[in-house]
């Protein structure tokens, strides 16, 4: 057949959808992206990301955009119980975290998808239909038929694709098509979501905390966060005998904001709706040249701030790929593990989420006294977001860092690591690598693997490898560690692994 109009149709413009299509812009790709909305969803839903998403956005040139538009905090989560004491508190950093920024950032989301779709504007070679929607699928072997039609006339038409990324959301048509089945990591709890804008002259709403606090109280389990300026959100569980259709009312509502000393002429509701909290992983990720990424793939309980994050690392882990796929330097089972690096990884923070819900969400009196004389006993409980290693795919093992995420330190001249390597793997070595490793790697291309070598690296890296008594890492372009090498041979060694794993 003749070449496909487009290498990849994104379906679905929320915020991954919208960092995907920036991602692969990037790296020169012809993309269609199919939003069956005529704009951004005006009302907040996501409002947490951390600092390894920032520097996703940093990836995608946007982090001076996503600045403007969210509030970094070094304040973490607090769990308190009904006496207000507190039992575990998430960790927040001062100064920037392991991946060069803030650790905590809040946002209003409009705003976010806003700058995102302004950043894929960017791009030539990205195209945008608002109010058109996929509605059919064939995987054709080599393309897929795309069939779409407009929400605004009802027309249809057809176009192809070499691949379609879902990024659909929990009722994915993408999905469908891959077919296969959602494993239930077993929470599923409606609550009711209260959006509020507070006046400035309240002084209650100026009282309410930084950081999010977690009400473990059987009575009415609640979570309240302040999400960026005048904007805060309550999350209040539903308990037996609440009525959906009536808790959504604003007389139903105040009673229980007034818990926390806030009314009518504290903040103004800006809205209210009800939302079940899921906890599912998705099987397969991938069938042919269909694939998924974000809530699409798996749904994620809110406890952790972890939904839209899970969904970004999607974007970044897939986005290289594609782009090695589709430019004829790596084989299409690179994209098979997307699956295999990311499922796992996804699942420990679906799992973690579920544990912290059973924590938050404990309703009976007795079992809420045992979980609090069991904190008492031992003191607040602190820790931090989970940083799992990827499942298996393109990295190799035999060091503890393989596979894990590395950090993001200011180099010997300044810049931040990523803005050095850019789309590339990297080679960071704290001693000077020969002509022939270096043509072994290129010093750019070696049989299409674009390489950046980052010699004399700085302090922090240095420091890095003198604990894991190594001399240079290899990242990948998703910043995830690849190899660890104790010399030069080993670096010759692990470039010839990669090069064999790309095939």
């Amino acid at each position: 057949m003749a070449e496909p109009e487009f290498d990849v149709v994104v379906v679905g413009f929320g915020p991954v959808g919208a960092l995907l299509a920036n991602l692969l812009g990037r790296h020169g790709l012809r993309v269609l992206v199919l939003e069956r909305d005529a704009g951004i969803h005006p009302l907040p839903r996501a409002v947490h990301f951390d600092g390894e998403v920032m520097r996703v956005f940093q990836a995608a040139g946007l982090a001076g955009a996503v600045e403007d538009v969210a509030r970094p905090t070094s304040r973490g989560m607090h769990f308190v119980n009904a006496a207000g004491e507190t039992l575990m508190v998430r960790r927040g950093t001062d100064g920037p975290g392991p991946h060069g920024w803030a650790n905590n950032w809040y946002f209003h989301q409009p705003e976010l998808d806003a700058a995102l779709r302004t950043g894929a504007a960017r791009f030539a070679n990205v195209e945008v239909r608002l109010r058109h929607e996929a509605r059919a699928l064939r995987d054709a072997g080599d393309h897929v038929s795309v069939g779409i039609r407009s929400v605004a006339t009802g027309a249809s038409d057809e176009l192809t694709a070499r691949y379609v990324v879902g990024c659909d959301g929990a009722r994915s048509l993408v999905r469908d098509a891959v077919g296969g089945s959602m494993l239930d990591l077993g929470l599923h709890q409606p609550w009711l979501v209260v959006d509020v804008l507070a006046s400035p002259r309240s002084e209650p709403a100026r009282r309410l905390p930084d950081y999010t606090v977690q009400h473990c109280d059987p009575r009415r389990p609640m979570t309240r966060v302040h999400v960026k300026g005048l904007r805060h959100r309550f999350e209040i569980m539903l308990m037996p005998g609440d009525d959906e259709e009536e808790i959504v009312r604003p007389d139903r509502i105040w009673p229980m904001l007034a818990l926390h000393g806030i009314g009518p002429d504290d903040v103004r509701i800006e809205r209210s709706a009800i939302y079940t909290f899921h906890s599912l992983v998705a099987a397969p990720w991938r069938r042919g040249r269909l694939l998924l990424a974000g809530d699409s793939a798996h749904q994620t309980p809110p406890f952790l701030g972890q939904g839209m994050c899970a969904g970004i690392r999607d974007a970044s882990n897939l986005a290289w790929k594609l782009s090695m796929v589709v430019a004829g330097t790596a084989g299409e089972s690179l994209l098979d593990t997307c699956e295999t690096e990311r499922a796992p990884h996804v699942r420990a923070f679906i799992e973690l989420a579920v544990r912290l819900g059973a924590i938050i969400q404990a309703t009976d009196p007795a079992v809420a006294e045992a979980r609090d004389a069991e904190f008492r006993a031992r003191g607040p409980t602190m820790f931090d977001f989970p940083q799992p290693r990827l499942g298996p795919g393109i990295w190799m093992d035999g060091s503890p860092a393989c596979g894990d995420v590395f950090p993001q330190p200011r180099l010997a001249d300044g810049r931040r690591l990523d803005d050095v390597a850019g789309d590339r793997f990297a080679v960071l070595s704290a001693l000077p690598l020969d002509t022939r490793t270096r043509r072994a790697g290129g010093g750019g291309r070696r049989g299409g693997l674009d390489l950046a070598f980052i010699d004399a690296p700085g302090p922090a890296v240095e420091e890095w490898l003198a604990a894991r008594e190594a001399a240079a890492v290899i990242v990948r372009p998703d910043r995830y560690v690849f190899a660890v090498a104790g010399d030069e041979a080993g670096v010759r060694h692990a470039l010839e692994e990669l090069a064999s794993l790309l095939r």
